[in-house]
């Protein structure tokens, strides 16, 4: 058995096939997790990567070795997954790595009604369960049957999100080789949408850029088609197509911050007073826009675990992260791109004016995105980040990792990464060139001079 320490990580299962993760563990965790949750049932899914169809069939073999049936939907996205684990009322386990490389493979896991697995939340559990050895059930096995998902749940995005009578709008979709390739179709044909398709080829060698969308390179082609082709709005999606980016019809990114604050009001329209959560890095503009429109902005950790934990302890309608990922409450409090891209294209067809026009308002300062820089010592750097802005600082907490605010405005978030030796810097101000002033004094507290960006 591999070492499990290495690819158990905080939210999921996830490591280079086959010399850290092969059918071995997918099979001692398919096993585990039918006998932790005493589920009699469950259900899976898996992206295209190669390695994922064999992992997905170990997996289904060792739940069924401890009694369990196993529906398996085969092809799909995380959030068909999701889907599946609350429309069925049934655990579940998605085979992806989601946006690593095509080296990587990885297992996703929810209770019923998807609810998130990870470290605290049972992940170690399991961990510690294949470690010691897992006991043969005395029963018999169970079966694994079939069941194509995709209608059904595209038939549930469109309930929660209506684009009757919207415009025409023209929309360049790179799927990246990624999942997206296959729900698009299903999700948004139909409806009157002219789609511009990219990379819509399942393939996962993603031999025409990584499937992961926060990084800006991987956006250009979009960038370049939308520009190219006239169209409305540009969609972007990760490898797993659980995250979903978008860029102006001019071309331009657009945060996912942006995306966040326009979801948030439009959910605020049809649930006023509504609870939205949203993480300690997006933008301070989406806490004041929620407390504009009348909702109650509740901050917290970066992470789907903490994320979900606090919808579901608040009854928030709506979550966003910087990282591209969107929570809804009516979709089992777990995050889809595909539901966000629908409120995105009915927010655009809902009006007359270009998509730049529409989110001019929700774009109030300037961020840096994340910066990341390798240290020696997280915690010493951490505390000489903490000193040096001690005397101007307006307000600091540590809800998560360091948030400094200072008094004309700005602040910025310092992070540990949860798996290697790096700190993750966020930075935000009201110009450009206030953002710039504090991103590289910050960076020089951190680094010293000597320390490498990551």
């Amino acid at each position: 058995m591999h070492d499990l320490s290495r690819i158990f990580k905080a939210y999921d299962v996830r490591g280079v096939v086959p010399s850290e993760f092969d059918e071995e563990v997918a099979r001692a965790t398919g096993a585990a997790f039918v006998r932790l949750l005493g589920a009699d049932r469950i259900v899976t899914a898996h992206d295209m990567r190669e390695s994922s169809v064999p992992l997905a069939a170990a997996f289904a073999d060792g739940a069924t070795s401890q009694g369990a049936d196993v529906v398996a939907a085969g092809l799909g996205s995380t959030d068909l997954l999701y889907f599946a684990a609350g429309s069925l009322g049934l655990p579940g386990a998605m085979f992806t790595a989601s946006h690593n490389p095509a080296k990587y493979n990885g297992m996703k896991l929810c209770r019923a009604g998807a609810a998130p697995i990870g470290q605290e939340t049972g992940l170690a559990d399991i961990r510690a369960l294949i470690e010691a050895g897992i006991p043969e059930h005395a029963g018999p096995r169970g079966t694994v049957t079939t069941r194509d998902l995709r209608d059904d749940y595209a038939r549930h995005l469109r309930s929660l999100v209506d684009l009757a009578g919207i415009r025409p709008l023209t929309v360049a979709v790179d799927a990246g080789n990624g999942m997206a390739g296959l729900t698009v179709p299903c999700v948004l044909g139909g409806l009157g949408l002219t789609i511009i398709p990219m990379y819509f080829e399942l393939d996962g060698s993603f031999p025409n850029h990584e499937a992961n969308p926060i990084e800006p390179e991987n956006l250009r082609d979009l960038q370049a088609k939308v520009r190219a082709t006239g169209a409305d709005i540009g969609l972007a999606f990760d490898g797993d197509a659980d995250r979903c980016f978008v860029v102006d019809e001019r071309g331009e990114i657009v945060s996912p911050s942006v995306i966040t604050a326009l979801v948030a009001e439009r959910e605020l329209r049809r649930e006023p007073g509504a609870t939205i959560i949203h993480n300690v890095i997006v933008s301070r503009a989406v806490p004041e826009l929620v407390a504009q429109s009348g909702g109650v902005p509740v901050r917290t950790r970066v992470g789907h675990s903490f994320i979900k934990a606090e919808m579901a302890r608040t009854g928030a309608v709506f979550g966003g992260e910087h990282s591209g990922h969107f929570y809804f409450r009516d979709f089992w409090r777990a995050d889809s791109g595909m539901l966000a891209a629908l409120h995105v294209l009915a927010a655009l067809g809902e009006q007359s004016g270009p998509l730049s026009e529409l989110l001019g308002g929700y774009a109030r300062y300037v961020a840096s995105g994340e910066i990341n820089s390798e240290v020696a010592d997280v915690e010493l750097a951490m505390s000489q980040v903490a000193k040096a802005y001690a005397d101007r600082a307006i307000d600091v907490d540590h809800l998560d990792g360091l948030t400094v605010s200072l008094a004309d405005g700005a602040w910025f978030n310092l992070r540990p990464s949860n798996t290697e030796p790096l700190l993750r810097l966020n930075v935000e101000a009201r110009d450009d060139a206030s953002m710039c002033r504090l991103r590289d004094d910050v960076l020089v507290s951190i680094r010293g001079g000597r320390e490498n960006s990551a």
